[in-house]
């Protein structure tokens, strides 16, 4: 290397092959595999890759490359010039690269890409003498001006191409490669033209300044705007930047025996043992991901060069096994010569990956750890959404190509900006588009689903919407889209920004109007997973739930018990409201009672279905919690109305919610401080409860209720209340002649930082710690999770946080109070049940955290339980 003791650059081809598979986080994932492919025999085009040190390294200085890279860039290139025997920018044989991005995560589409890299006015001349194909190379100049402008120099994609049709119709031409090679000249003209006037510089004619310029830009596109987004929307952090790939071309376009694809060595969208790919003839590798022309499946290859076909399926097993992992790899044959132009871990769908898994299992390429460990849990998601009803009409009016499951029904939105904003506001739409680009990601990522009317299964629409679980029909080739005028035109028909569609991921059918779903039905490959997970996890799993029909689901998904059952929701039924603003007016204990006694049999029957739905499991019961304006009309109809139903004046009622008004209610008179100084609440749930399950278990049905006092702060209040509650329930036995052991375990809460510091003086008036981790961080944060939104893109994008710390737990600071909370209760008392109920119980990171500091279980939506299952069991294989 030159001028330099650090190495930059490792180089991959038939003399060596520095890299493996394993160093990623170094060369990227494309650089790796790349390295990995040459190592075990593939034919891959030679080349080298800058590393992602690099990238941080340019990144560091303000935008300059570190010294000494360019003197290591010319070394590596002369070295792919001793192994091709072709020379960079000559007019005889000259050699051509590709400069790439790689990041160690695969972020599709997302950076920076050039071609046909080293054309020049002289090295035209020499391509097109040893191409014997003059309107190829002419071809090859026209992409790389275009492509450099673009994505180097920042010259609009639009300007080039209103030149490309300018001159096709001038020569009277359609399709691109229509235009003969007398309109290519004239186009590579017009190119020149179009970057000088944007630019203010006439297109580079060395190439060792496009490749240095080649690779600035690449690293410049790790902090474009789509890349940064992707790596939110992934939640992507910690990585050093992109690796740079810089490689020998291999063409497509150079004839009828040329061709280019993408293939999966299964199917990506339901994981099918099946070689699955497409392809084009006589064309360039972004033309197939670029979704410009709808490309042939790879099936019908054997119809068109059967040796390459069988070549194509020789190298899937060997990727396949060598990987033990289904992979996505890109291909090229020039004249007939297959190349391998690199290979990753397939994105799949969530059906896929869990078929995938199961299989590979079955066909002993993996165990069943491995297996467990290969399923992202956030994508069972995609398995618990809601599919079209069979037996539901279906108008369908167009087919398109079945890209990513699922089923999606909204009016339709012609770009990204105009999806992002009407989702922003509340609306279900479709994103449709003749085709996505990178630029689409966010109204991507917020519409109900995508549709394209070009491109196919390994389009850019495809693949990004497989990897986020979104519905997604490419390729529907008769629909007629007019962005301008904002209208879908299929077989005379138009229909407008207004009109409702409905799009069948796996069917690719299209649909007018919003057709019916129904629930999915979890059974199969999903069940086999889950029965594996169970195997491995230490963490029990539980739902929040206030409903028998909510705890019913959730014992389907798994669910091991409820660990947060919320009584105030079982309030606002219109048949219970008025007892409950009753109770809130009234200014006696005495008329408090009666209104409580109102309200008793409702609660003891809320309770009686939820022990039944739960039968043998564990229902921790939360007592009343949020202030009790909150249950108080605020407009003053509403208010009016209530006092004739209790037959008080309005002035009564008015009165009563200016008194329980507060500044910051989140932090005011609610949760334990409501039973202290209303300790007839405490008394009527409690009783509720415990009614409850004697009743149940009169009628042989196996109650487990356990009583949760929320918003603790001190080991006092917990004391008082405690001691209520042991009262209430010793009560509740005597009255209804119960002479059995009651064993209703009674615990708190730890939402309140002081809780936590002080949890083994709270441990001893406890038999359980649940950790209320919305409050509690929004109480060690010092912000409430309602206002956040006003300041958190900007944390977000600054990287102040790498999370929104209420969707996934802040285990340094938060998680601190948790686990120190955890060791001092255990302390006091080594039978302390642990666990958390917030709405960080189905968060994955945070499952593992929680996993790790000894919680027994974790609580969370009924639809994330089996995320939560699988997460467990991740956690508990390391």
């Amino acid at each position: 290397m030159a001028n330099s003791t650090k190495k930059r650059i490792y180089y991959f081809g038939r003399t060596k092959a520095e890299g493996t598979k394993e160093m990623k986080a170094l060369l990227g994932g494309k650089g790796a595999n790349l390295a990995e492919m040459t190592s075990i025999g593939l034919p891959v085009p030679p080349g080298f890759t800058i590393t992602t040190e690099t990238c941080a390294e340019y990144n560091e200085a303000g935008g300059k490359l570190p010294p000494g890279l360019l003197e290591d860039v010319h070394e590596n290139v002369a070295l792919l010039e001793q192994e091709t025997g072709k020379q960079f920018g000559s007019e005889a044989n000259p050699l051509l690269l590709s400069v790439r991005s790689g990041a160690a995560v695969s972020m599709p589409g997302m950076m920076d890409t050039v071609l046909n890299l080293g054309l020049t006015d002289r090295a035209l001349q020499g391509l097109a003498k040893v191409s014997g194909n003059r309107r190829f190379a002419a071809d090859a100049y026209r992409r790389l001006i275009n492509m450099f402008g673009d994505v180097v120099m920042g010259v609009a994609h639009e300007k080039f191409e209103a030149e490309f049709e300018r001159i096709k119709s001038k020569y009277g031409v359609l399709l691109d490669t229509e235009l003969g090679e007398e309109g290519l000249e004239e186009l590579i003209s017009a190119y020149k033209d179009v970057y000088q006037k944007h630019t203010g510089e006439v297109f580079p004619q060395d190439p060792f300044l496009q490749l240095e310029k080649a690779i600035e830009a690449v690293f410049k596109s790790w902090n474009i705007p789509r890349a940064v987004k992707y790596r939110q929307i992934h939640e992507i952090t910690g990585l050093l930047g992109t690796a740079v790939n810089v490689q020998t071309m291999a063409f497509g376009n150079m004839g009828e025996d040329s061709g280019t694809g993408v293939a999966f060595t299964r199917n990506p969208a339901t994981g099918e043992n099946k070689f699955y790919g497409e392809f084009l003839v006589n064309a360039q590798g972004e033309d197939v991901v670029a979704g410009i022309r709808t490309p042939q499946p790879v099936e019908e290859m054997q119809a068109w060069r059967p040796e390459i076909y069988e070549q194509l399926l020789k190298n899937k097993d060997i990727l396949e096994h060598h990987y033990q992992e289904m992979e996505d790899f890109e291909f090229t044959i020039e004249r007939g010569t297959l190349y391998m132009l690199q290979t990753r871990t397939g994105k799949r769908t969530g059906f896929a990956a869990v078929k995938i898994a199961v299989d590979m299992v079955r066909e002993g390429l993996i165990d069943k750890a491995l297996a467990v460990q290969r399923v992202p849990p956030n994508d069972l998601n995609q398995l618990l959404l809601p599919t079209f009803d069979p037996q539901a009409q279906r108008e369908v009016l167009a087919k398109g190509l079945p890209a990513s499951p699922g089923a999606a029904s909204g009016k339709l939105a012609f770009t990204a900006s105009e999806a992002v904003q009407r989702s922003e506001n509340g609306e279900k739409v479709l994103l449709v588009r003749k085709e996505t680009s990178p630029e689409d990601v966010s109204g991507m990522h917020l519409a109900a689903g995508i549709l394209t009317s070009t491109g196919g299964m390994t389009s850019h629409a495809a693949v990004v919407a497989r990897g986020w679980g979104k519905c997604c029909v490419a390729g529907a080739g008769a629909l007629r889209i007019d962005e301008s005028r904002k209208t879908v035109t299929v077989d005379g028909r138009t229909f407008t920004d207004q009109d409702v569609l409905s799009i069948d991921g796996s069917t690719g059918e299209i649909m007018v109007g919003d057709v019916p779903r129904r629930e999915p039905e979890l059974s199969g490959d999903f069940a086999t997973l889950m029965e594996w997970a169970d195997e491995f996890r230490t963490l029990a799993v539980r739902t929040n739930a206030d409903t028998p029909e909510d705890a019913t689901r959730a014992r389907e998904f798994g669910a091991q018990g409820i660990g947060l059952c919320r009584t105030e929701h079982m309030f606002f039924d219109p048949e219970r409201i008025t007892a409950m603003r009753g109770m809130i007016l009234a200014s006696e204990q005495s008329a408090r009672r009666r209104a409580l006694d109102k309200l008793l049999p409702y609660q003891r029957k809320d309770f009686e279905g939820i022990f039944k739905a739960m039968e043998g499991l564990p229902v921790t019961v939360r007592l009343l919690d949020p202030p009790l304006h909150e249950f108080l009309p605020q407009e003053a109809a509403a208010q009016a109305e209530l006092a004739k139903a209790l037959d008080v004046s309005p002035e009564t009622v008015q009165a009563r919610v200016t008194q329980l008004h507060e500044t910051n209610p989140m932090l005011g008179h609610r949760g334990c401080r409501l039973s202290i100084t209303y300790p007839e609440i405490l008394e009527m749930q409690v009783t509720a409860i415990a009614e409850a399950a004697i009743n149940c278990r009169q009628n042989n049905i196996d109650a487990r209720p356990e009583i949760m006092i929320p918003l603790v702060g001190t080991a006092k209040e917990l004391a008082i209340l405690r001691e209520k509650v042991l009262a209430t329930m010793a009560a509740v036995k005597q009255a209804k002649g119960y002479s059995e052991a009651l064993e209703i375990p009674d615990g708190t809460m730890i939402e309140i930082p002081r809780a936590a510091l002080t949890a083994d003086e709270v441990a001893q008036y406890a038999d359980f710690f649940s950790f209320g981790t919305n409050d509690l961080t929004q109480m060690t944060y010092g912000f409430s999770r309602d206002d956040i939104n006003t300041f958190l893109p900007d944390y977000l994008e600054q990287e102040v946080f790498e999370r929104d710390p209420f969707q996934s737990l802040d285990t340094r600071g938060v998680g601190q109070l948790i686990e120190m909370s955890a060791k001092k209760g255990r302390a006091v008392k080594a039978s302390l049940k642990l666990g958390i109920c917030g709405e960080h119980g189905g968060d994955p990171a945070s499952i593992a955290f929680c996993h790790r500091v000894g919680l027994d279980y974790v609580s969370c939506s009924p639809f994330r339980v089996a995320v939560a299952r699988l997460a467990a069991a991740q956690a508990a294989l390391g």
